[in-house]
């Protein structure tokens, strides 16, 4: 799995170097360099937020999935059914999390 994540603009800038680097491949490149190594950065720290945030996303979603689940069966027979379809909410919320990330 890659452990940076390009916006469109950035993949393209990207290439754009990559090609102006090749051209000047004899001469002086340090200014491509660096901006490369610019673009890489901000995709490397754009890559790590979202691998925080997707993972605090999973946690809710499992939480939330665990209580519905301890609600339904301390619900009384009158409340279970409302129960069920909360737990069951929570539970396609979790499968849509889950997917998000593959």
């Amino acid at each position: 799995m890659p452990d940076r994540t390009f916006t469109g603009p950035e993949k393209a800038r990207r290439a754009r170097l990559l090609v102006q680097g090749a051209r000047g491949a004899y001469g002086d490149i340090s200014k491509v360099e660096r901006q490369l190594d610019r673009i890489e950065e901000r995709a490397a720290d754009r890559y790590e937020r979202e691998q925080a945030a997707y993972q605090a996303e999973l946690q809710k979603a499992k939480n939330e999935v665990a209580s519905a689940t301890v609600a339904e069966r301390i619900a009384g027979p009158k409340e279970r059914s409302a129960a069920r379809q909360r737990r069951k909410a929570a539970e396609k919320h979790l499968r849509t999390v889950e997917r998000a990330r593959r």
